[in-house]
């Protein structure tokens, strides 16, 4: 980091399913907890893969086929030209990359990355989803020798991204959640971590609430037309 970038506001952003909802890929926000007609509990969680493993991958490689032709939406670009002014952080549940090609730089994903495989072994190493591997069946192998799975932080496995998150989160200046009704967990903890002195923005067109932080400024649209609003509003004064 430049002394100019280390002398940017620091802003963090949550996101979440809403925000690449407007780029066409399914969410599981919806109360009846389904995800593309699916249980969430029978296709993303521990217990479910351990059930039955090729459910879980039948499930993400239709994920995968899914996100093929997706492209980052106007509120992943303006929050990529958002750097031109802050220094951002953006951490997100999504496991899709477009942030990331939409032009953001630093990105932190909690729940890891559809495009990548892992083994049950190493939950660290990681291969592209690409060839052969791009869709998964019980039997395809990793180098060391083990199973191979979507590289997806799963409901009861650890999210080892959430201490570099906090990290940031801890020195923000001004703290965004988009597209997150904030109610899951550990993600939605963050807000405890934001300064007090730090303005927390919320886009989303649902009623959203935080114990963490009672005064979170709620801008009730979509991602794309929230961040139209919010990004005239920082970018006012500059």
């Amino acid at each position: 980091m430049n002394a100019q970038g280390s002398k940017r506001p620091h802003l963090v952003v949550l996101s979440g399913a809403g925000m690449s909802a407007e780029s066409g890929l399914s969410t599981f926000r919806d109360s009846d907890g389904l995800w593309a007609g699916h249980d969430v509990q029978e296709v993303a969680s521990i217990e479910g893969w351990e059930r039955d493993p090729q459910c879980v991958l039948d499930f993400y490689n239709a994920r995968r086929r899914e996100f093929v032709g997706a492209e980052p939406n106007e509120g992943h670009r303006l929050l990529a030209r958002l750097e031109e002014h802050y220094r951002v952080t953006i951490v997100t549940q999504n496991v899709d990359d477009l942030h990331e090609r939409a032009g953001s730089s630093h990105v932190i994903h909690l729940h890891g990355e559809l495009m990548k495989n892992r083994s049950v072994r190493d939950p660290f190493t990681t291969y592209p989803a690409e060839g052969a591997t791009r869709e998964l069946h019980v039997g395809d192998l990793a180098p060391d020798g083990t199973q191979l799975r979507p590289f997806i932080v799963w409901f009861g496995e650890e999210v080892p991204e959430m201490l570099p998150a906090i990290d940031a989160t801890e020195v923000a200046d001004l703290f965004l959640v988009i597209g997150t009704s904030l109610e899951v967990y550990p993600a939605a903890g963050l807000l405890g971590y934001v300064p007090r002195t730090a303005p927390v923005y919320c886009i989303d067109p649902k009623d959203v609430r935080s114990g963490y932080r009672p005064d979170l400024i709620h801008i009730q649209a979509g991602a794309v037309a929230g961040m139209q609003e919010l990004y005239a509003r920082l970018t006012s004064d500059l």
